[in-house]
């Protein structure tokens, strides 16, 4: 039987790195997206003495890039003939951080990483995913949200140059465009084999060590958060879930808790009309007039 092939965007660290080690134990071809590829190299060495597997694989993808997706995404083409999961772990959340940055496209890199990077993947290896028997995509959202019930999109100033920013702020409104993408995403490809089903992670022991410009308080805070959070390694399972288990071979558009249990999101982020509004302004991004056509090929 041929190996079924995931790509796992940041899976050199964290709760990714510990879905790469569980995915590779339950048989996948696993590709993990890295920005560096001398970080990734450490990582994919721990990956596979972990978990005992070799069939792993490094892809250099930086996710708030539109040429790094496109490239990768070619990249991956050629190393592969179709593509099963593709979850989009990589996220932007540096709480050391003050003021908005840009990336070398012009966009807040939150908002980049976060949003515009996933669908824009998404698109660039559709034909991938549409040859695989049961093709899978994984969004990743924050339990945070349910801190923010009437948080919603600014349309008008989704990189915060007009207003207020903190990372929190700009973190939660792309984590809810990402549950709303996820809706779309699963009402386009409804007539497909494709399912898209959103992950709501949990608190999660953060490794400070990965933000060393954080205050002393700051870490001291977090310490304290993870008295009360699980491990990336139970985390990761469901991701895990979510990619191989045959119970939701054909569950579609639903939200996942850290217990694999359905979950519902904001009564904002259910409304079709903002929906539709989110994906407007999502693909007036990626400048892709032909995108949802696309899903349908």
């Amino acid at each position: 039987m041929m190996k079924k092939t995931c790509l796992i965007t940041g899976g050199n660290s964290g709760i990714g790195k510990q879905a790469a080690i569980q995915l590779a134990q339950t048989g996948f071809h696993v590709i993990i997206g890295v920005r560096n590829l001398k970080r990734g190299e450490i990582a994919l060495a721990e990956i596979k003495e972990k978990s005992e597997q070799n069939d792993i694989e490094l892809l250099q993808i930086n996710m708030s890039l539109k040429k790094s997706i496109l490239d990768a995404s070619l990249e991956l083409k050629k190393r592969t003939d179709k593509l099963d999961v593709l979850i989009h772990n990589a996220a932007d959340f540096d709480i050391a951080r003050k003021k908005p940055e840009k990336s070398v496209d012009g966009i807040e890199t939150i908002w980049a990483t976060n949003q515009i990077g996933p669908v824009l993947l998404t698109g660039s290896v559709m034909n991938l995913i549409r040859k695989s028997e049961q093709g899978r995509i994984i969004t990743i959202a924050s339990q945070g949200l349910v801190m923010h019930p009437k948080l919603t999109v600014d349309l008008k100033d989704p990189e915060f140059e007009k207003r207020k920013f903190s990372v929190p702020n700009a973190y939660y409104q792309s984590k809810l465009a990402q549950v709303m993408y996820t809706y779309w995403l699963s009402e386009q490809l409804k007539y497909t084999g494709i399912t898209v089903n959103c992950i709501r992670v949990t608190n999660v022991k953060v490794d400070t060590s990965r933000y060393p410009n954080i205050s002393g308080f700051m870490k001291f805070l977090y310490s304290m958060k993870s008295r009360f959070s699980i491990s990336p390694e139970d985390m990761a399972k469901t991701y895990t879930y979510l990619a191989s288990s045959p119970d939701i071979n054909t569950t579609t558009g639903k939200y996942f808790n850290e217990k694999n249990k359905t979950v519902t999101s904001s009564p904002y982020s259910l409304k079709k009309e903002n929906i539709d509004a989110v994906m407007k302004l999502t693909l007036k991004y990626i400048e892709q007039n032909n995108f949802a056509n696309t899903l349908h090929k």
